[in-house]
């Protein structure tokens, strides 16, 4: 079976990744040589670390991670992970050596101020750090690579602005900022001093979002739907459906990336070995 049209067609890899190991996949990216990082949170929080084609190579953090939640690598290598849990955003070589540690271990910042149940971190082309915070409050952080805030925004609410549960931020080639307001069901965006540029509706429980290198977005929703649209947000091609078959979205798409030959991985979170890769055809 096909999925999504016209240049955005693709078709399920049964069967990739599925190892004892993997449990609820709450998020997955690839580094440089295309090889697969997938965040997994139960039933033992770890990163687990495949070949392209699925083959397992290796896990480690499991000393390290509490409830993980986003991640993302960065085009030199480094991976940047939240965890919800202990409040944290960290730095990691590929080899799973931590680099940095921002946020205080086991406690939330003060209100306004990182962080609170982080969801995703980021750094934007001109080298500053991008932080959606998240579960425990309605917020959006940027920061210099070493921590210290350089402008921060958002509140609870309905309005250009204001959140319901930042779940995740993405930043283009000309640094404007998407978050994705789950809660609101919509993408809102902004400019890098977090002043409100416009927004996108109509999104089911939009969970992560990722542009890839034709600068075309893929938004994974919780509605078991993958949309693909461009930068100005004009839908180039919706799919999925709810179910357990290959193809299928149990529930709640969380994580998705692209990698360099323009194939897509998804990972879940309600549904255990819910993990999957779409070949791009």
């Amino acid at each position: 079976m096909t999925y999504g049209s016209g240049n955005y067609r693709y078709e399920v890899v049964e069967g990739w990744g599925q190892i004892p190991q993997l449990g609820l996949a709450s998020g997955v990216a690839c580094d440089s040589q295309d090889r697969v990082y997938v965040f997994n949170r139960q039933p033992q929080p770890a990163m687990l670390v495949f070949e392209r084609g699925g083959t397992f190579l290796t896990s480690w953090g499991a000393d390290i991670f509490k409830k993980p939640h986003g991640i993302w690598i960065s085009p030199n290598d480094e991976i940047y992970t939240t965890d919800t849990e202990d409040h944290t955003v960290r730095k990691f070589s590929l080899s799973g050596e931590l680099l940095q540690t921002l946020g205080t271990v086991g406690q939330p910042g003060p209100p306004g101020q990182p962080f609170n149940q982080p969801t995703r971190a980021l750094l934007s082309q001109s080298g500053d750090l991008y932080v959606s915070d998240g579960y425990g409050q309605s917020r959006v952080h940027r920061l210099t690579p070493d921590g210290e805030v350089i402008v921060s925004w958002g509140a609870p609410g309905t309005g250009p602005g204001e959140f319901n549960l930042p779940h995740d931020v993405t930043v283009d080639k000309n640094d404007r900022v998407y978050i994705l307001d789950r809660g609101n069901l919509r993408c809102q965006i902004f400019n890098a001093n977090g002043e409100y540029l416009t927004e996108w509706g109509d999104l089911r429980s939009p969970n992560d979002l990722f542009i890839d290198q034709d600068d075309v977005i893929h938004i994974a929703e919780g509605g078991q739907r993958i949309t693909v649209m461009t930068l100005e947000g004009e839908i180039i091609t919706q799919w999925g459906e709810k179910g357990t078959n290959p193809g299928q979205f149990s529930d709640s798409p969380h994580g998705i990336w692209i990698d360099s030959h323009g194939d897509i991985y998804v990972s879940e979170v309600v549904s255990e070995k819910r993990l999957q890769k779409f070949v791009r055809v």
